[in-house]
C-alpha cells in the first residue's frame, strides 16, 4: 500500500498532470501503408502481440526481431518511439492477447472465463492458443475490458501459465457470438484473406501469404477455417533477450568483486531500538552503475555498448542505501542473514515495520533492505512521466534492473563484509550475523513481485518467501486499488481505453526485464546461467485489494509450485475448479509452494477491476504469527509445513 505521505504527493502530481494535459480525442487507427496490420483495423498494433510486427533476423535466438514502426500517440500527439521495444527478439512470455471484436458476448460464445480456466482447453473452445513447437493447447482466460465503453472494449486473452520463451504461438478466434446468439462474421480484410489467392498487386497479398502458415498450423491441429473470425501468430522473446542485460551487469559486477565484499560505509548505529530489535544499522553499499547519468538518478537509462548491452561509464557508481534490523537474540546466537524487499514505491526503512521486526525477533533473522530503485519513493515523478509518454518507460525498466543489482551487492556485503565491521559485532567482537548460513529473502507486495526476479538472478539466495506476490503488471494494474491515482495520469495522456490496453501490453515487454514475469521460467527450475536452483514459498491473501491473486496463481503454475490444501472453506472460491492446474499438497511439502491465507474478505471481482467491498487483507499474512512461523521453517529447511491444523489457513483480523 502507498504510504500516506507519498499518496499526497502522488495525488497532487496526478492532478497537475490532468490539468495540464492538452485536450484530445482518441488516437485514430493508423492509415494503410504505415506498417499496421490490416486484419484488425480498430487500432494500430492490433491484434497484439503479433509477428506482423517482427522481421526475420538470423542473429537472434528466435530468428526474429521486433520491428514496430507505428505505435501509439499520447494526448500531446507524441508517438511512442519504438526503438527500445525493437531490441527484443519476441514478445512478453506473460503477454495478454488483444483484439477488438465488436458486439462479442463471451458467455454466449462459450469463452473460458477466469472462473473456469479448464474450459479453455475444450476441443470446441471458441478461442484457441496453440504452441506450434509442441502442438500443446495453452490454457488462458478471456475477458472484455470492464473499464472501457462498449465501442472501445478490448477482447483480452490472458495466459494462465506464461508462454514458453522462444516459442511461436498461433491464435484463433472462431464461432464467436453476439448477445443474440448470432455468429459474428470476420471483418472485410480477414474475410478476403480467407478467400481465393489475391493478386500480387493487392494490398492484402503479403498479409495473405503470412496467414497461410498460421492457417496451416491451425488445420494440423484440427482448427478449420470454417467459423474463423481472426487468426494470427506471435513469437515469445528468448531467455537471452529477456534476461541478457541483467545477467551482463550481474556477472561483470561479481567478476570484478572476485569473491570479496563490495565497499560499504556505516553511517548510523542505533542500539536498544525496542523490545525486539537490539541494533539498527544504516549505511551505503557501492555498486557499479550501468546507467547513463552519474550516480544513476531517477530518469536514467542504461548506457549501452556496441553490442547493445549495458556498459558502465568509467567510474560511475550507484550508492545503495541500506538499513538493517538485528534482533536481541543475535547477541546470544548469531542471526541468519536475510534480505527484505519493501512494498509499492517505498524505501529501505520499511524493514523497520512491526511485522518484519517480529519475524526477526521470533525466528532469529537479521534483515537488511535497500530500495527497489525504478519503483521507489524517489521515482514517483519519473514514473508519472513514463505514463505521460510511454517512450520514457525504458528509464523505469532500466533502473529496476540496476535496483536488482543493488540487492545482489547488498547480499554480498551481508555475507562477506558486514561481519568485519563493529556495527555488526557484539562487545567481544563476534559477528552478530551467522555467515555460515545461506542468504535468505523475504519481501511483501512489490517486494513479493520484484523478489521473484531477484531470486531468479541471485547466485547467493537458495530460498525466498514472496509475500502477497504476483507477476505481470499488465494483469495487475487494472485489478489493484493502488493504480487508481496512476490511472488518472494515464487517462490524461492516453484517454482511449483501447489504446491503454495496447500501452499496457507494450509496457510489459520492458517491465519483463525488471520484474518476475520475465524470469519466472527460471525462478525455481531451469536456473539461469551462474545461478543455483531456488525454492520459493508464496503467501497470498484471499480477496487482496492491491495484488490480484489470480496473477499469483499464474506465477505458481509457471514456476511449478504446489498449493496447500485444503486452501479455502467450501463455497469461498467462485472458481469452478479452484487453483486449476496447480498440484496440491497436504501436511507438508519439500519444495516450492503457494499458501492461501483467508481473513474473510469477499472474493475478488471476476473482471479486470479492483475489489470494492470489504476490508483489504493485503497485510494480514505478514501480521500472522502462524504465517511467520511457516515462513521461518521454510527459509531454514526448505520444507513447507502445515501451521493451520489440517484445514484452510484462516486469519482473524
Amino acid at each position: 500500500m502507498l504510504p500516506r505521505s507519498l499518496t499526497a504527493v502522488l495525488t497532487a502530481a496526478v492532478t497537475l498532470a490532468a490539468l495540464t494535459a492538452p485536450p484530445s480525442s482518441r488516437a485514430a487507427a493508423a492509415p494503410d501503408g504505415d506498417g499496421c496490420d490490416p486484419i484488425d483495423p480498430a487500432a494500430c498494433l492490433l491484434p497484439f502481440p503479433n509477428d506482423w510486427y517482427t522481421d526475420p533476423d538470423p542473429d537472434t535466438p528466435t530468428g526474429r526481431r521486433v520491428h514496430m514502426r507505428t505505435t501509439l500517440r499520447n494526448a500531446s500527439g507524441a508517438p511512442v518511439a519504438p526503438g527500445e521495444w525493437n531490441r527484443a527478439d519476441g514478445f512478453s512470455p506473460g503477454s495478454m492477447l488483444l483484439s477488438r471484436v465488436p458486439g462479442v458476448d463471451l458467455e454466449r460464445s462459450g469463452a473460458a472465463p477466469v472462473t473456469d480456466i479448464g474450459a479453455s482447453l475444450r476441443p470446441d473452445a471458441p478461442i484457441v492458443v496453440l504452441d506450434t513447437a509442441t502442438g500443446e493447447r495453452w490454457p488462458y482466460w478471456a475477458e472484455l475490458d470492464a473499464n472501457a465503453p462498449d465501442a472501445r472494449k478490448a477482447l483480452i486473452v490472458r495466459p494462465a501459465r506464461n508462454f514458453r520463451e522462444g516459442h511461436r504461438y498461433v491464435v484463433a478466434l472462431r464461432n464467436l457470438r453476439d448477445a443474440s446468439g448470432d455468429r459474428i462474421r470476420p471483418g472485410a480484410a480477414f474475410a478476403r484473406i480467407l478467400g481465393p489467392t489475391l493478386p500480387a498487386s493487392d494490398p492484402l497479398s503479403a498479409r495473405q501469404r503470412d496467414e497461410r502458415r498460421v492457417l496451416a498450423d491451425l488445420a494440423a491441429h484440427g482448427v478449420r477455417r470454417d467459423g474463423l473470425y481472426l487468426a494470427w501468430d506471435f513469437t515469445v522473446a528468448s531467455r537471452e533477450s529477456l534476461t541478457g542485460p541483467m545477467l551482463r551487469i550481474r556477472d561483470e559486477t561479481l567478476r570484478d568483486l572476485g569473491g570479496r565484499s563490495p565497499r560499504f560505509q556505516v553511517t548510523r548505529v542505533t542500539d536498544d531500538v525496542d523490545g525486539l530489535i537490539a541494533r539498527e544499522v544504516k549505511g551505503v553499499v557501492w555498486a557499479p552503475s550501468y546507467l547513463d547519468r552519474p550516480g544513476g538518478p531517477p530518469g536514467s537509462a542504461f548506457h549501452r555498448g556496441p553490442d547493445g548491452l549495458p556498459a558502465r561509464l568509467p567510474g560511475n557508481e550507484q550508492a545503495v542505501p541500506f538499513q538493517c534490523e538485528i534482533p536481541r537474540s543475535a547477541f546470544s546466537r548469531p542471526a541468519r542473514p536475510a534480505l527484505y524487499g519493501h512494498g509499492l514505491l517505498g524505501a529501505e526503512r520499511e524493514v523497520g515495520a512491526g511485522s518484519v521486526k517480529a519475524m526477526a525477533a521470533e525466528h532469529g533473522f537479521a534483515f537488511c533492505a535497500t530500495k527497489w530503485i525504478g519503483m521507489a519513493d524517489e521515482d514517483i515523478p519519473n514514473d508519472l512521466a513514463a505514463l505521460a509518454d510511454l517512450t520514457h518507460f525504458r528509464t523505469v525498466a532500466d533502473r529496476l534492473q540496476q535496483g536488482l543489482l543493488g540487492f545482489v551487492v547488498l547480499g554480498r556485503a551481508m555475507t562477506r563484509g558486514f561481519a568485519s565491521d563493529r556495527a555488526f559485532q557484539d562487545d567481544s567482537g563476534a559477528s552478530l550475523i551467522d555467515t555460515r548460513e545461506p542468504l535468505a529473502y523475504d519481501g511483501n507486495s512489490q517486494g513479493g513481485i520484484m523478489g521473484g526476479a531477484l531470486t531468479a538472478v541471485s547466485p547467493d539466495l537458495r530460498r525466498a518467501v514472496l509475500g502477497v506476490p504476483a507477476m505481470n503488471y499488465s494483469t495487475l494494474l487494472n485489478r489493484s486499488v493502488d493504480f487508481a491515482a496512476f490511472g488518472k495520469a494515464l487517462d490524461a495522456s492516453y484517454p482511449d481505453k483501447l489504446d491503454q490496453q495496447i500501452g499496457l501490453g507494450l509496457l510489459q515487454m520492458l517491465w519483463d526485464r525488471g520484474e518476475a514475469d520475465g524470469y519466472a521460467w527460471h525462478l525455481t527450475r531451469r536456473p539461469l546461467p551462474g545461478t543455483p536452483r531456488h525454492r520459493v514459498l508464496m503467501h497470498t491473501a484471499f480477496g487482496d485489494h492491491q495484488v490480484a491473486t489470480v496473477a499469483a496463481e499464474v506465477e505458481a503454475r509457471t514456476i511449478g509450485a504446489r498449493v496447500h490444501a485444503p486452501f479455502l472453506s467450501p463455497g469461498r472460491s467462485p472458481d469452478k475448479v479452484p487453483f486449476w492446474g496447480i498440484p496440491r499438497f497436504g501436511p507438508s511439502h519439500d519444495g516450492s509452494a503457494i499458501v492461501v491465507w483467508d481473513s474473510g474478505s469477499p472474493a475478488p471481482p471476476t473482471t479486470n477491476t479492483p475489489p470494492a467491498q470489504g476490508r483489504d487483507p493485503h497485510s494480514d499474512p505478514r501480521d500472522s504469527a502462524d504465517a511467520r512461523r511457516q515462513k521461518a521453517i521454510f527459509l531454514k529447511t526448505g520444507r513447507v509445513v502445515d501451521v493451520c491444523g489440517g484445514g484452510p489457513c484462516m486469519i482473524t483480523p
